[in-house]
């Protein structure tokens, strides 16, 4: 292949570049302020101490598995709900809506019921046997108390993303996107009153800054229900929304087909992740305060691959739907190449300030130093972390998903958990190489998911029977 055909096929035009934007920039700029004030919530709570904000690291973790089933659940629907909204079929974005609605519910109460019941034995997975056991009932002390109060976030979070979700799948990113800022701000402000007490307010610790979270999830969903039965004329499918719960028999049975391996996957990886946390987790409680200033740090910085994972559900999904399937393999490969591009961006501006980030924080020198060296690690693997999870987006927009869990799932526990969990747990290597070793395997998913999108098995329009 020739330099110019290898440029036409891996960069756009003007036109393409201007929907792209149109599409992601409101959603990096929600994800942006969103993962700045998880930045500053964490130095808060990490000016309390390093055993709460352990303690939050920890419990963070578990709700993570709640909003990726929720994002998985919600998945499959949102695969038709695209190619419905390609097609210019409002009843059929309804139908999916509908569907979400209840998924969502039931997720929630699910979720909800095993946080509440086991509270204990899950937090108490990520203390360490070398834990004093003043230490270990601190934490678990306050981390129990954070997550009963985060319980009560669940449901407006699992709304305002039934809603959020299907307003992309429509090409709608600026309500979505106000909605989550207004909240985060609620978030921050409340955040600052009850973890320290200001103007009058409780001083609550790890407490406040659960109430501040939960408060601003109640924010978010009044908001995003009430400006989209205002605009009910721009945004149709939600016009009789909530007269009956009615879904076609085949379409719901098709949906289910499709989301079926979509939650399943979200909850295995990101329990998956979890778990990877445990092992990491045996090292001490250092470590784990370390990793959470790492993520917190790197989720501002992931911005870009992961709103392009949703630029490639949006735009190819709505191609495939429209049956304009060179389009959408057209797209695909340019989109791909857009975010390598921009990882390594933003992967070198990571690199340069990971030495001085960790420093804001108020804890041991130990942990800022390996904070330093994990987020060292993550700068140099985000362009393949890139790569490997907009091929998952890829594959998912044609409605491969029992592929999408292989390629995601199936490896995170038939890979990336062994691994982790036998370094971490039967060697003497240090836990910075041990994390640039798991992480690195990314390097597998990238071969693999290059096979997938070239060999273009995705492409496929779902909805056209």
């Amino acid at each position: 292949m020739t330099v110019s055909k290898i440029k036409s096929k891996l960069i756009g035009d003007a036109a393409f570049y201007r929907r792209v934007i149109a599409i992601v920039l409101p959603m990096i700029v929600q994800n942006t302020v969103t993962n700045v004030v998880n930045l500053l919530d964490n130095i808060m709570v990490g000016r309390v101490g390093t055993l709460e904000m352990s303690a939050v690291a920890i419990v963070n973790q578990l709700i993570f598995v709640f909003n990726l089933c929720i994002f998985g659940g919600l998945a499959g629907a949102g695969i038709f709900s695209t190619q419905y909204a390609g097609a210019g079929d409002t009843q059929g974005v309804r139908h999916c809506f509908r569907i979400k609605m209840v998924i969502a519910v039931l997720m929630f109460l699910i979720c909800g019921t095993v946080f509440f019941v086991f509270a204990k034995p899950l937090v108490s997975m990520y203390l360490a046997e070398d834990t004093s056991a003043q230490d270990a009932v601190a934490t678990l002390g306050y981390a129990t108390n954070y997550l009963k109060v985060m319980i009560i976030g669940l449901l407006p979070f699992a709304v305002s993303q039934v809603y959020s979700s299907t307003l992309r799948e429509t090409g709608e990113t600026k309500l979505p996107m106000t909605a989550s800022v207004i909240a985060i701000f609620v978030n921050l402000i409340f955040n600052y009153l009850l973890i320290f007490g200001k103007f009058g307010f409780p001083k609550l610790g790890v407490v406040g800054a659960a109430i501040a979270t939960v408060l601003s999830r109640y924010v978010e969903m009044l908001f995003i229900i009430i400006l989209t039965a205002v605009k009910r004329e721009k945004f149709k499918f939600i016009k009789s929304a909530f007269r009956s719960l009615y879904v076609p028999k085949a379409l719901c049975f098709d949906i289910l087909k499709k989301g079926f391996p979509l939650l399943i996957n979200e909850f295995l990886w990101s329990l998956g992740m979890a778990v990877q946390l445990q092992c990491y987790s045996v090292r001490g409680l250092s470590v784990v305060a370390a990793i959470n200033i790492s993520n917190t740090v790197n989720n501002l910085f992931n911005v870009v691959f992961l709103t392009m994972g949703n630029a490639v559900a949006i735009i190819v999904g709505q191609h495939l739907g429209a049956n304009e399937i060179r389009k959408a393999k057209d797209s695909a490969w340019k989109l791909l190449a857009l975010a390598v591009a921009t990882c390594a961006v933003m992967g070198s501006v990571l690199a340069a300030v990971a030495p001085f980030v960790p420093h804001i924080y108020n804890t041991e020198t130990v942990v800022k130093e390996m904070a330093t060296k994990f987020l060292l690690v993550v700068a140099v693997l985000m362009p393949v972390h890139a790569f490997a999870h907009n091929c998952y987006f890829t594959i998912r927009s044609g409605g491969r998903t029992i592929i999408t869990f292989m390629f995601d799932s199936l490896f995170t526990w038939g890979v990336a958990v062994p691994v982790a969990y036998i370094l971490a747990n039967f060697t003497n290597l240090a836990i910075v190489p041990l994390y640039f070793i798991v992480q690195g395997l990314e390097f597998v998913k990238c071969i693999v998911g290059f096979i997938f999108v070239k060999k273009g098995i995705w492409v496929r329009n779902i909805i056209d029977k």
